[in-house]
């Protein structure tokens, strides 16, 4: 969290060789500054009095709430955008607040999900979640406490939850003195607003001096809180002498003048910047010892095992490499090339051939199909002429031209009985061989359509039977593509697009509307002090949802509307009956904060 110290870009090469690269014009514009001019103004001087706004701007991805200076949230951004030289110490001073309440509210969210833990997880994260050296602590003192009175765990669990617990209060009380500060410097700008838009020269002074003053506030309230410096703790006696947060003080100017001096704008700009410097600093060391720890630090049992199974595999691996002399590597290598590509020849390609010929080459099946069934019509014509020429031979009689096979095949039936009465001499001078012959015709027949019908199915079923082989290669690749599309998309906060982002901007809107409630409760009890950290808190929150539903709301084109809702919410002078009417509309109206069930 910790920054570096900010300089002049006069004084450092490589601010200023930032500078130059970023803001060529913001540059141009500072040197024409010094040049003497009769219309020189104050906010033309500062222009190169900024250091912190080329890394601030580096690090912010993208702007956050708006500075109150306008009743109309766009005719703001567009007065902004036009004098930003004005606003850059105002930005800059909300941005690095929001940025360190950001730091705070991780944290502390951390912290308090440790405490809601069962007592297996404070155990479980005081040994295994706080780092190797954690991990051999607690083993020793586990048994050293085996032979002593008590329980070592029930020990173990009631240190993890004062330690907890001391962090929570600590973290609660720097983001109730952040919150508050932040809460003030944004009433002040508002007092000052239209005057900063109309007349920013001779205002900007007097706000100034309004924010240094503020800075002193806070270093009373955040340098000797209850939470961090008790008499008990460590804590203030191995870090609290040297880790108290002093602010300069702006000298003694007349602020009633129209306009300061150059010396004295230079001087007042540069002392805020110290300040926020030194703020940074303070909190960094506080939080050094209170902060959410590392992924590395919270998993690094997982990594440790991790590390030794990627080890052992290794050497396993070069155990049966060529370097040692074995041909097992290579053999494997072999045959998972041969298996894959029996894999794709067999579940990718043979099925897309089949599929392609299926669907491409239709004229050529027909053809051959039209063959099969000119070759079952010749062998029934064949068998219609042999049983007619039998049966008119038997008959001695000519047949009617209507009469079916099936009853000309009768009659034959009832001959061939007759002649198996006198079966060796009937087959050599009877009709027994011809009936005998004729039957074999009809089998013919029966089994050629049979053939015929039995591969007419399989044909129908041929792209069914291709796509059932090609279902395990479908699947795969169904299976990697998620795991890309996961990957790629990462709903990990509430700016992401899934449902999870979804749902985490939806609960942003409910901590908006829950500090409203939780401010308007404060001024309703009369404790404005209470009342003026929930609507710091309350401008965080805002600050986060605005970030979070700016690129969604863009796509929709319900942006503007959106922005001026949520700057609405904001504003310290409209009820907060109406806020709360704005927020129950945002709910329902805006299609990036409706839930997933409802999107059209």
């Amino acid at each position: 969290m910790a920054s570096t110290p900010p300089q002049n870009p006069r004084d450092n090469p490589n601010g200023a060789k930032t500078l130059i690269y970023s803001y060529p014009n913001r540059i141009w514009k500072a040197l024409l500054s010094y040049l003497p001019s009769p219309d020189s103004s104050l906010l033309a001087k500062l222009s190169n009095l900024s250091p912190l706004r080329s890394r601030g701007r580096s690090r912010r991805q993208k702007p956050g709430l708006p500075l109150p200076l306008h009743s109309n949230a766009v005719q703001s951004s567009l007065t902004a955008a036009k004098a930003t030289r004005e606003f850059v110490i105002l930005e800059d001073i909300m941005e690095h607040t929001l940025h360190c309440l950001h730091n705070i509210q991780k944290s502390l969210v951390f912290w308090q999900s440790r405490a809601e833990g069962t007592n297996t997880q404070k155990i479980y994260f005081m040994m295994f979640e706080r780092g190797p050296r954690a991990f051999i602590d607690g083993t020793y003192q586990l048994i050293t406490r085996l032979g002593t009175v008590g329980s070592p765990i029930q020990h173990l669990c009631c240190s993890a939850s004062d330690m907890i617990s001391e962090k929570i209060a600590i973290l609660t009380s720097l983001q109730h003195c952040l919150a508050t500060f932040l809460a003030q410097v944004y009433l002040e700008v508002n007092r000052y607003g239209e005057m900063l838009t109309e007349d920013s020269d001779k205002s900007l002074p007097s706000l100034l001096v309004a924010i240094n003053t503020l800075f002193s506030k806070l270093e009373a309230s955040v340098s000797h809180p209850r939470e961090i410096y008790k008499s008990d703790n460590s804590f203030s006696t191995e870090r609290g002498n040297s880790c108290a947060l002093l602010f300069e003080k702006i000298p003694q100017i007349d602020p009633e003048r129209s306009q300061w001096t150059d010396t004295e704008a230079r001087d007042a700009t540069n002392l805020i910047y110290q300040n926020l410097q030194r703020l940074d600093s303070y909190l960094s060391f506080i939080l050094s010892s209170c902060q959410k720890p590392r992924r590395v630090t919270l998993y690094w049992l997982h990594y440790t095992c991790g590390t030794v199974g990627l080890s052992v595999c290794s050497l396993w691996l070069l155990r049966h490499s060529s370097l040692m002399g074995s041909p097992d590597m290579d053999n494997w290598i072999r045959e998972a090339k041969e298996s894959t590509a029996g894999f794709w020849k067999d579940h990718v390609e043979q099925p897309l051939i089949s599929i392609r010929d299926e669907l491409f080459e239709t004229f050529r099946g027909r053809h051959k199909g039209v063959m099969e069934v000119e070759e079952v019509k010749l062998t029934e014509d064949s068998l219609h002429r042999m049983l007619l020429t039998f049966c008119e031979q038997t008959k001695g009689e000519k047949l009617p031209e209507n009469m079916s096979d099936q009853e000309m095949l009768e009659i034959v039936m009832a001959r061939y009985e007759k002649e198996l009465m006198h079966p060796l001499h009937n087959l050599l001078s009877g009709e027994l061989a011809r009936a005998m012959l004729i039957q074999i015709q009809k089998l013919k027949l029966d089994l050629e359509t049979a053939m015929l019908e039995l591969d007419q199915i399989l044909k129908a079923n041929e792209i069914n039977f291709a796509v059932l082989a090609a279902l395990p290669a479908f699947f795969l690749s169904l299976l990697l593509i998620m795991l890309v599309r996961a990957w790629v998309r990462q709903d990990k906060s509430a700016e992401g697009r899934g449902r999870i982002a979804r749902r985490q901007r939806r609960l942003l809107v409910v901590e908006v509307e829950k500090r409203l409630m939780q401010f308007q409760t404060c001024m309703d009890q009369g404790m404005e002090d209470d009342a003026r950290c929930i609507f710091g808190l309350l401008l965080y929150s805002l600050d986060r949802l605005y970030k979070a539903v700016e690129g969604h709301a863009k796509e929709t084109g319900e942006w503007l509307s959106l922005r001026q809702d949520i700057v609405d919410i904001g504003k310290p002078g409209l009820k907060t009956a109406y806020k709360l009417a704005v927020v129950s509309r945002m709910e329902r109206m805006y299609e990036c904060l409706l839930p997933s069930s409802k999107r059209k």
